[in-house]
């Protein structure tokens, strides 16, 4: 089965930092949540993790890859 993890990813654009060192592990056949306020880099985060973006720093795996 496929897990999800996240090492020390990090987003800037310029100077302001969206996603700071963020990291987690989403284990396989489990319900996760991903909640915070607006304007907290939710989105931003999940664009990385899918590879929609580039990371500044980090890395970002699903199953490996």
């Amino acid at each position: 089965m496929t897990s999800i993890d996240v090492h020390e990813l990090t987003k800037e654009y310029g100077t302001t930092r969206a996603v700071d060192r963020l990291s987690f592990r989403v284990q396989p056949g489990r319900v996760t949540g991903f909640l915070g306020p607006n304007g907290a880099g939710k989105s931003t985060a999940m664009r990385l993790v899918l590879g929609l973006d580039r990371p500044t720093g980090g890395s970002a795996t699903i199953g490996g890859k």
